[in-house]
């Protein structure tokens, strides 16, 4: 087992990465505020790993919200009936939530959490790669709204994130590789040895081989823990993790939460970003050929799906990154430097939507 942490004071907290955590009974006590418990997971995880969880939680008084699965639940009126939950079997101020699933369960698990008798403690068990290296670490919590994607929400950092790796042998290759395009993503904004290191190792990731599959995760969550330590609300750097975000974002807006996953709407975004970097001349052709080539032996898309250009701006000014009225974006001025400006012309923008676009 690896341990790496988020070093945030006294709110600091372990990840715990592995293969064959989750119903370690050791790992979930010390984290436990009482013996009362509830596990937010979905209808698909569920019946693969909630026996363990409840399990390593014996002689806590356990109650279970089985969430429907789907970026399109990802909202107010399913957080609801966690809230009923917790209400209708009177938890505490003292009790701990639980979120067992991908990256759509930690964000409402968390916003729950954050929200209930205005805020209890919750335990991040991630089961999909995306949240294992990404949405379990670092405390943003939240739900859609039909108009923007995570615009209802709120910072609340976990006591612990519990990073399975076993679990990851029961994951589709879709989702896998969608977890994928996160790892690249770190690589890119941070560190240009680890982005080497995925382009000479991808086929071992995508074997889901052991050692490749805990250095990728481990680096992951060493950059973000230490990006996360030094900016936990986003005023700064922080920024620099929504690099493909804001073109992501949009993608999956115009194509309806859930058509397209998180990863591979950030995989396009991410190679729209590249090339907009080379545009605005930061960065030269190399860069976007790397990351292209990388990204189609990771089975992921490199090309956004057809959507006409002002729709497509107009999604993305609706951005939670969006100042005072200018879109943000974050670009390359190399491999792992990444930056953030409102400062792109509109035209280089509108060039880079066009030709990043699937049948240009």
């Amino acid at each position: 087992m690896q341990k790496v942490e988020v070093d945030l004071g006294d709110r600091r907290y372990p990840i715990y990465i592995g293969p064959d955590l989750l119903g370690d009974q050791n790992l979930l006590s010390p984290h436990l505020r009482s013996r009362q418990v509830c596990v937010v997971t979905n209808t698909t995880v569920a019946p693969l790993y909630l026996e363990r969880i409840k399990a390593a939680l014996s002689g806590c008084q356990v109650d279970v919200v089985a969430l429907p699965d789907g970026e399109q639940y990802k909202t107010l009126e399913t957080a609801n009936r966690i809230y009923d939950a917790l209400l209708t079997a009177k938890h505490h101020r003292t009790t701990t939530l639980i979120a067992l699933g991908g990256g759509v369960v930690g964000d409402m698990c968390g916003f729950a959490a954050a929200t209930y008798q205005r805020g209890v403690n919750f335990i991040q068990i991630p089961t999909t790669l995306l949240a294992q290296v990404d949405s379990s670490v670092g405390g943003k919590t939240g739900v859609n709204h039909p108009l923007g994607k995570n615009m209802i929400g709120a910072f609340h950092q976990p006591q612990a994130v519990i990073a399975d790796t076993a679990v990851l042998r029961t994951l589709p290759d879709r989702e896998f590789a969608a977890g994928i395009a996160e790892v690249i993503k770190y690589g890119l904004i941070a560190d240009a040895d680890f982005f080497r290191w995925l382009e000479e190792n991808m086929a071992a990731l995508l074997a889901k081989d052991d050692a490749a599959l805990s250095l990728a995760i481990e680096r992951s969550c060493a950059i973000k823990a230490d990006i996360v330590a030094q900016d936990e609300k986003e005023t700064g750097v922080r920024a620099w993790l929504n690099l493909g975000h804001t073109f992501g974002h949009a993608i999956e807006a115009a194509q309806g939460y859930g058509k397209w996953l998180h990863g591979e709407a950030v995989a396009a975004g991410m190679a729209m970003a590249l090339d907009l970097s080379k545009r605005i001349g930061w960065l030269d052709a190399e860069a976007p050929e790397r990351l292209a080539d990388l990204l189609g032996r990771a089975n992921l898309p490199v090309y956004a799906p057809a959507i006409a250009v002002e729709q497509f701006i107009s999604l993305m000014s609706a951005d939670k990154k969006v100042l005072d009225g200018k879109i943000r974006l974050v670009l390359l001025k190399a491999i792992g430097s990444a930056v953030i400006t409102d400062e792109v012309p509109r035209a280089d923008l509108v060039a880079t939507l066009e030709a990043m676009q699937a049948g240009t």
